[in-house]
């Protein structure tokens, strides 16, 4: 692109630009500097989009004044996914002369674990959902927890279709049917293909 563009200002002879012309461009300009750049997902990306973000709240405000959705009758749950065993960057104590950023032993555990989070609009969060990697559930596993919080497991750690909807009949219905405040409660939700399952919608 930038010989192109030496090439339309019609410099001659004509140039091509060197290995570096583009960190010497950017120490030339005060206002320009470089960053290490990190993943982003292309479907959080659209939906950074104004004109999609402006009509999905307006939707939701629709559906709320349509159905007179309270506050606390407005729920949304996700799911966030770790790895156990993965420590976190800590500030260490260590002797003066040494220099650099010291390492951390980390576990050899890599298991993926997921938990289904739930809140409604007033604040009000559900026990959550933990899902480990397993082939059977084994209660002694959680021992001293609490009572209401709701362990699964699956072959990955992953949560899958069956285990979205024993979370919405067994979690999610039982948990806020007592707290409902009006006659519609309105759970949003993400795309994720656990959620798309005609059962799922049907209950």
């Amino acid at each position: 692109m930038a010989d192109l563009l030496l090439q339309k200002r019609g410099t001659t002879p004509v140039l091509s630009v060197g290995q570096n012309w583009v960190t010497k461009f950017v120490k030339r300009r005060p206002l320009l500097s470089s960053r290490f750049s990190k993943r982003y997902n292309y479907e959080r990306a659209k939906c950074e989009d104004p004109k999609i973000i402006t009509e999905w709240f307006n939707l939701v405000q629709k559906t709320i004044l349509q159905f007179g959705i309270d506050p606390d009758d407005v729920y949304n749950f996700d799911e966030t996914g770790f790895a156990m065993g993965l420590t976190a960057t800590a500030k260490v104590i260590i002797r003066s002369e040494y220099y650099g950023r010291r390492p951390v032993l980390q576990p050899g555990n890599r298991e993926w674990v997921t938990v289904v989070e739930c809140t409604n609009a007033s604040g009000w969060a559900l026990p959550p959902c933990m899902i480990f990697k397993g082939k059977v559930f084994i209660e002694s596993w959680f021992n001293g927890l609490p009572e209401d919080w709701r362990f699964e497991v699956s072959p990955n750690g992953w949560t899958s279709d069956e285990i979205s909807l024993r979370w919405l009949e067994k979690l999610f219905i039982p948990t806020t049917s007592s707290r409902t405040k009006g006659v519609y409660r309105l759970l949003i939700l993400d795309g994720h293909g656990s959620h798309l399952t005609p059962r799922f919608d049907e209950i």
